[in-house]
């Protein structure tokens, strides 16, 4: 066969189009998570319809383990220079990014690489705060934030003759209700917990507006004295000992071990991150949700809960590509609908005001009692200075300190009031030394 003139030069074009369109390269964004079960499911759907929705990136997103796992694996790949695009770092990991500055690159220079500006008004002020420098800039991108509730098996609670429609407000509420479930046999242990660190030291703190730490718990300075051997927490951690002695208390781990112990019905109440409840749904459970417990004696409260879950860290020396392939994920997951179903699905809060506003507008709160609690929680009073958050450049090993006199505690080695003192000794200690002083 044979072509003349502009027929040659057609056909010619399309066998260069199609040969270009056949071996048009795809530009890889590895995303390090550590999400498991239902949340897991997620991360898994969103690479997909990202990926689905245009050819020039690939998100290929790989669990590491869990949030400190994570961290530690993000930490030693880039010392071997082979570190992922995206990393999940937990909130404990904030002050330790913070501090790698040569190691990341900010998520507003990125999104300003993908002709986008970041505009933190379009997003929850409190959590938009917590991954910004003191400048305003953002050095992250909320994916999954939450804060911490309280979650009862229903079914429980009415064998123990407890009203499954009303969940205990204050902690003492809580001691009572687990007793009684215990005593009655409704259950094997009355209440259990995930997150002793974050749910029982840091936002006990900012929920009873109490101080945890000097310099605005970190917010204000890296120097930073822990002040949580005050009477009020070790009355707190003392009572949780107590209760630990004949099995009402039953401690699962430092993270969210304690999860199957609720879910299987070997406890009857449990506290957790709101981003938890995909599995309690999954599960089956007849179950109801109330605000994190506040101490009864203490002034002001409830106050204001600080944001938990994650944010997406980018790291730096990478091509410029790829960084426009991030730019456009994070764009891709800031769209109200995403936004809106990602906050409906988990239990994470919505990141962007405008998927709140949607999820209220749908009637989706109303439908489903008790979701919106995690927000009007972080969101229902200017925070103090109490209750801005927690920041350390060592928070995970600060936090490893305190797990272990928390567990030399509740096998009954010690006192709530030698725990949390030898806790703050060996916290402070710790922190100097990483501040190198």
């Amino acid at each position: 066969m044979t072509f003349r003139g502009t027929s040659l030069s057609l056909a010619l074009g399309i066998v260069l189009a199609s040969s270009t369109s056949s071996f048009a390269v795809v530009t890889e964004i590895s995303w390090w998570h550590a999400m498991t079960g239902a949340n897991n499911e997620v991360v898994n759907t969103l690479s997909k319809e990202f990926n689905e929705s245009q050819s020039d990136y690939k998100v290929v997103p790989v669990f590491k383990g869990t949030y400190p796992e994570t961290l530690n694996a993000g930490i030693a790949a880039f010392r071997a220079k082979q570190a992922p695009d995206i990393i999940q770092v937990f909130d404990a990991g904030t002050g330790v990014m913070m501090a790698a500055e040569g190691a990341i690159k900010p998520v507003a220079d990125i999104l300003s690489m993908g002709g986008a500006k970041f505009d933190k008004s379009l997003y929850l002020p409190g959590i938009v705060a917590y991954y910004s420098k003191p400048d305003g800039t953002m050095l992250s991108f909320p994916y999954n934030s939450s804060s911490p509730i309280l979650y009862y098996n229903k079914d429980i609670f009415k064998k123990a003759g407890l009203d499954e429609n009303k969940p205990p407000k204050t902690w003492t509420e809580v001691w009572d209700a687990a007793r009684k479930i215990k005593t009655s046999g409704a259950a094997k242990c009355g209440y259990t917990s995930a997150w002793l660190t974050w749910i029982h030291t840091e936002n006990f703190a900012a929920w009873n507006n109490l101080p945890w730490g000097s310099n605005e718990n970190g917010i204000g300075g890296v120097d930073v004295e822990l002040k949580i051997n005050a009477p009020i927490y070790v009355k707190h951690f003392q009572e949780l000992a107590d209760l630990a002695k004949d099995g009402t208390f039953r401690y699962g781990g430092r993270t969210s071990e304690a999860k199957p112990l609720f879910l299987s019905g070997e406890c009857g109440i449990y506290n957790d991150s709101s981003g938890g409840l995909g599995d309690v749904i999954k599960s089956g459970m007849n179950y109801g949700t109330g605000p994190l417990p506040y101490d009864p004696e203490a002034k002001g409260a409830p106050q204001n809960t600080i944001p938990g879950g994650a944010s997406l860290w980018v790291f730096a020396g990478k091509s410029d590509e790829q960084y426009k392939g991030v730019a456009a994920f994070f764009n891709f997951l800031s769209k109200t609908e995403i936004q809106a179903r990602l906050h409906q699905v988990s239990g994470y809060l919505p990141v962007t005001l405008a998927a709140y506003e949607e999820t209220k507008k749908s009637g989706f709160y109303d439908k489903n009692p008790g979701r919106e609690t995690p927000i009007q929680q972080m969101m229902g009073k200017t925070p103090t200075e109490n209750s801005k958050g927690v920041r350390l450049v060592n928070l995970p090993q600060v936090r490893d300190i305190e797990n272990e006199e928390f567990e030399n505690m509740l096998s009954g080695k010690q006192t709530a009031q030698q725990a949390l003192d030898n806790a703050v000794k060996r916290g402070n200690a710790a922190i100097k030394q990483a501040i190198g002083q």
